[in-house]
This record gives structure tokens, sequence and C-alpha cells, in this order.
């Protein structure tokens, strides 16, 4: 004898079969919209390089401070080639690093500390206030005579920067959750603790983790104003032994591996934020 199906399961794998087409469209479609944002991005990007090396050859552009990017090229590829650039980046990187991975979590625990006491964050408000928009290179100098010139005074610098960013930005976020649930928290009796670890942390989950894109962009830039200033190695030292001796070749290349290393880096921070709110979201 043959089964046959009734009438709501049939309609239900007509739906199914639907909705899977669907969101296979869906995925296709989006698919194509990535790729043509990326086949734009790259054409801008092989627009920008041609015009500078056309302009620099016809002589619109003063190549001695500007260069070209064929010359430009050819330097980062000699220095490939004789090997020690590999530990200017590996300084920065190993500096920016640790800066970005201290001020997400320095910045992240102040902000819970202000959060979980309403009296010090009356105190400490003006003070960070005042402290974000001083200019960090003037911090640099008193750095220096406090952990001398090297690893750590380049890693405070960077902290000086992430640290308030994130506690700000944290702290905003904590402030900004929806009152109304920690309100039905506390009708059940909850205390603070339980307010945090259920409402108000869950709640700013995805503003942490995008912070650490804002943190990428700010270490990078605590890391290279320190080595500006005590560096013996590194990108920032490159930059400006470059300056000093009017190669602006080496000048431009070492930005160009700051650009390319900061990407790389901030992908990388793309991709974990996606694995982490996916994770959360499943």
């Amino acid at each position: 004898m043959s089964q046959t199906i009734p009438p709501e399961q049939e309609k239900q794998e007509v739906r199914d079969r639907w909705l899977q087409t669907l969101h296979h469209n869906h995925k296709r479609k989006m698919s194509r919209w990535r790729n043509h944002i990326l086949a734009v991005q790259l054409s801008l990007l092989v627009c920008m390089f041609l015009l500078w090396e056309l302009a620099g050859r016809l002589r619109w552009i003063d190549v001695l401070l500007f260069s070209y990017p064929s010359k430009v090229f050819a330097q980062i590829s000699k220095d490939i080639a004789g090997g020690e650039i590999w530990v200017h980046v590996g300084v920065t990187v190993g500096e920016t690093v640790v800066g970005f991975l201290l001020g997400t979590l320095v910045g992240t625990l102040l902000a819970v500390l202000i959060w979980w006491s309403p009296f010090l964050s009356k105190v400490l408000d003006p003070y960070m206030v005042v402290f974000n928009s001083m200019p960090k290179v003037a911090l640099g100098p008193i750095f220096i005579v406090m952990f001398g010139a090297g690893f750590t005074a380049i890693v405070m610098t960077t902290l000086s920067i992430t640290v308030i960013i994130t506690t700000l930005v944290v702290y905003n976020s904590f402030n900004e959750v929806d009152p109304n649930y920690v309100k039905v928290i506390r009708t059940f009796g909850g205390e603070r603790a339980e307010i945090f670890a259920k409402v108000v942390f869950p709640a700013s989950f995805p503003t942490i983790v995008s912070t650490l894109k804002v943190n990428v962009g700010m270490a990078w830039v605590g890391v290279i104003v320190g080595e500006f200033l005590v560096a013996k190695q590194g990108l920032g030292y490159l930059i400006i032994y470059g300056f000093q001796v009017f190669n602006f070749t080496l000048v431009l290349s070492s930005l160009l591996i700051i650009a390319a290393v900061a990407t790389a880096m901030y992908q990388l921070v793309v991709y974990a934020e996606r694995k982490l709110l996916a994770g959360r979201r499943s």
C-alpha cells in the first residue's frame, strides 16, 4: 500500500524548500554585492597608485618629497631582501599587540569599576574628560623618565590613548542599557552583581567587541608616537630616520608597510568579532 502524505506536511515541505531557495538566493546576492565592493576598492587603489606613478614620472609632484610607487616598492623589496625590515616590523607589531590587548582589558575593567560605583563615576568623570583631551605626545617625556627609553615607555604611551577611549565607550554602553530590564531584575530581588551579569554585560557585549576595532587604530597611533620619541627599532623609528637623512622614499615605504600590517590586524579583529557575535547569537 502506498502512503499518502498529509496536506499539512506537504505544505510544510513546500514552505521549507521555498525558504531554502530564498536563503540561497539571498546569499548569492550578498556574495555578488561583496565582490562588487571589493572590485571597486581594488580599482580605486590601483588608480591611485597609477596616478601617483604618472605624477612622479612626469614631475607633476616633487619626487624628493613624494617619490612614486615603483621607487617605493623597490625600497620595500630591498629592505625585505636585506632582512632587517622584519626586525622593525616585529618590534612594532609586538608593541601594538601588547598595547591593544592591555588597553582593551584595562579600559573595560575600569568601565566596570566606574559603573559599579556611581560615587566613583561622579568623581572621575571630569578627570577622564580632561585626560582624554590632553595631547598624548606631551605625556611621552614623562613616560620616558619614569620607565626608560624603551618598550615599556612606548606601551604606556599607547595605553594613555587606548584605555581612556575604551573606558568612555564601554561605560556609555553600560549606561544606555534599557532601564526596564534592570527594573525587572530588581523586582525579583536581584543585586547589582546580578544586574551586571544578566543585563548590563550581555547588552553591552557587542559594543565591547566593536571597541576592539577602534582600539586597533588607537594602538597603532600610540605605538608610532612612542617610537617617534624613544625607539631605536620599529617602523616609527624608520620614519624618523628617513626624515633625518632626507630619504622620503624610506618614509613612504614604512608608511605603506604600516598600512598593510594595520589592515591585516584590523581584518583579524573583524573576523574575531564576527565569530564572537555569531557564537552569542547561536
